[in-house]
């Protein structure tokens, strides 16, 4: 039915319009519109891949264009400040703030529900002291047995790889690195120009591909790997087990993205999809792991080297807990990525349904850690959702040392979570090879922004400790916070 009125509304027009052009020739420009309407509504008749527009001939397209930009509607006209995700409009508001360096006060009171039983609130005490120097919130890794220990801050740029990111972004990001005193993660993309140029501290990550130190078969080339990691500019080194967004699947690198240039860093062919392994070749158990952990020290000339993961079966990570203990083989550091971690592209069966999230995954590898003596031999990394000072308290709170984070620092530099990370079209041009698109993000401006997240973020958390009658970090425990809140609770009024 719905075909026959378009044919016979089709006609319709169409004979008026020749009708009427034949009297009145200054409507013939009238053609020039609607014969290809007919035309495109006569071809979706015929075509049988798309339902809709086998049916609705023409009105079937504005499904497709409301869906593509349902994105924007959401965030720009329905969610509230608090529910955004996968982070909320406040949330993205703050980093902004900061990363402009403008007031970040938010007006009228909390937007929370602070009766909710999933409040958390900071104990403040009525005795506050004066506010610690924030430059003086610094962690030494590897003290001990490195050649080369490192001071890192508590807040630094968690892993992303170039082809991932544009190399704007990743310049800026690493000047902002060198500005603000803090490293840049590489992620397992490799160790690109663009890491280097900007004269900030970085880590190197090492995934399942070897990107930039492999073999033509892929398989691990540790000569290549030396020439790299004895640069000035390299920190530490960071072996990739696993990521939180998608743990247990390898990254997916388009072929879109893979240009000449992604491909002489990464060491693979260029204009093809990359697939990282899902697993390591130079080891399958426990002690295989700390022997090669410590092989890239030794490599890297005695840097600070250690491994991520996100916790999955937690006897697996007792039982490396006890090699530690056996073989005498520790890491420097071991980073915590929380199964909501970020990433430009997963299947969305892992981003939902595998890995532990980062607070309960920070708590059993804190306390297995200190049941096992190993708390304060190893530094621990939280990598996962910290915009915030709050948010980073609470991390180390939980037990670590310091944290990373990504998307944080995404924000600084312009993004404005379109959520395009894996189609190379992403507007602001961070997530994106397109030159087109990337120019748009001016690093001169950028990379400003990000130190000055970096500083006010800091600046923050040093303002909540005061506050908390606290000054110094390691003071911070799990007691700090309060959860829930009830009335009225059994035996009195009490926040829990």
């Amino acid at each position: 039915m719905t075909r026959r009125i378009f044919v016979l509304s089709s006609l319709i027009s169409l004979g008026t319009v020749l009708v009427a052009g034949w009297f009145f020739h200054g409507i013939w420009w009238a053609l020039v519109i609607l014969v290809p309407l007919i035309a495109l509504g006569v071809y979706n008749l015929v075509q049988t891949r798309h339902t809709i527009l086998r049916n609705f001939p023409l009105l079937g397209y504005f499904r497709y264009m409301f869906e593509a930009i349902s994105p924007e509607i959401q965030q720009y006209f329905i969610e509230r400040h608090t529910d955004g995700t996968p982070i909320s409009r406040n949330h993205r508001a703050i980093v902004y703030q900061r990363a402009k360096d403008v007031s970040s006060t938010h007006p009228f009171g909390s937007e929370l529900n602070l009766y909710d039983e999933r409040y958390e609130g900071m104990k403040h005490t009525i005795y506050v002291r004066k506010a610690p120097d924030p430059e003086s919130f610094r962690v030494e890794i590897g003290g001990g047995r490195c050649e080369q220990p490192y001071r890192a801050s508590i807040l630094n740029i968690s892993a992303m790889s170039f082809g991932a990111l544009s190399a704007n972004a990743i310049l800026a990001m690493n000047k902002g690195a060198a500005e603000g005193g803090f490293y840049h993660n590489t992620g397992e993309g490799g160790l690109s120009d663009h890491h280097l140029q900007g004269g900030g501290d970085v880590v190197w990550q090492i995934g399942t591909g070897y990107f930039g130190c492999r073999t033509e078969d892929g398989e691990f080339d540790p000569d290549t790997f030396r020439e790299k990691a004895v640069h000035p500019h390299v920190k530490m080194i960071e072996l990739k087990l696993s990521q939180g967004a998608k743990p247990g699947h390898g990254g997916v690198l388009p072929a879109a993205k893979n240009s000449e240039e992604i491909a002489r860093i990464r060491m693979v062919e260029p204009h093809t999809d990359v697939l990282s392994p899902q697993y390591h070749r130079e080891f399958d158990d426990a002690e295989g792991l700390l022997r090669f952990v410590t092989r890239l020290r030794e490599l890297s000339g005695g840097k600070p080297t250690g491994f991520k993961l996100c916790i999955g079966r937690k006897e697996e990570f007792v039982s490396l807990c006890d090699a530690m203990r056996e073989t005498g083989m520790l890491p420097d550091f071991i980073t915590i990525d929380g199964a909501e971690g970020g990433t430009g592209a997963a299947p969305l069966e892992y981003s939902d349904s595998v890995g532990m999230p980062l607070e309960p995954a920070l708590r059993f590898v804190a306390s297995t850690m200190e049941s096992k003596g190993l708390k304060r031999e190893i530094r621990l990394i939280a990598s996962g959702k910290v915009f915030t000072a709050a948010q980073l308290i609470k991390m180390m709170a939980l037990g670590a040392d310091l944290c990373n984070s990504a998307r944080a620092f995404m924000l600084a530099v312009g993004c404005i979570q379109a959520q395009r990370c894996d189609t190379n079209r992403c507007p602001t041009g961070v997530a994106t090879q397109d030159p087109g698109l990337t120019k748009g993000l001016v690093v001169a401006d950028k990379f400003r922004r990000v130190a000055n997240f970096h500083r006010n973020t800091l600046k923050a958390v040093a303002g909540m400790m005061a506050s908390c009658g606290i000054s110094d970090p390691a003071e911070l425990r799990p007691e700090l916070f309060m959860h829930g809140y009830s009335w009225p609770p059994q035996g009195g009024t009490r926040a829990g």
